[in-house]
């Protein structure tokens, strides 16, 4: 349990570097762009994606999975959390109406507890051969 627990907060760490990178563009292409919250929301998504893959593959996992693998992999669990946040975001900043940044950290909470178990369980699960 305790291996887990470092491992999650591990995946937290690189999670605020995720966070920096999404809200960022979040906010960014809201306040300076004019985009709406719900597309604001997934350039974020986007971006730290790409943060999120680099960092959780060596310092939450230690994978040495193929890349080709992992990304293929990753790529499938960030579609769904791409769809997660589409979904949270539009209902929240919709029929809700949640300013988009309260909206954003409650979604963030959501994609998170997701992308955190599969990619776990699926995307970084081959053990580390050292």
């Amino acid at each position: 349990m305790r291996a887990l627990m470092e491992q999650f907060a591990r995946f937290g760490l690189v999670g605020i570097l995720a966070a920096i990178g999404h809200y960022g563009t979040l906010i960014a292409l809201v306040e300076l762009a004019g985009a709406g919250p719900v597309p604001a929301a997934l350039g974020g998504y986007v971006v730290g994606g790409a943060i999120g893959y680099v960092a959780n593959r060596r310092f939450t996992f230690d994978s040495d999975a193929s890349h080709r693998v992992a990304v293929a992999k990753f790529v499938l669990v960030a579609v769904v959390g791409f769809g997660l946040t589409g979904l949270v975001m539009a209902l929240l900043t919709g029929p809700l109406r949640l300013h988009y940044l309260p909206a954003q950290l409650v979604t963030t909470g959501i994609v998170m507890l997701w992308s955190f178990w599969a990619n776990k369980l699926w995307t970084f699960a081959e053990p580390r051969n050292s």
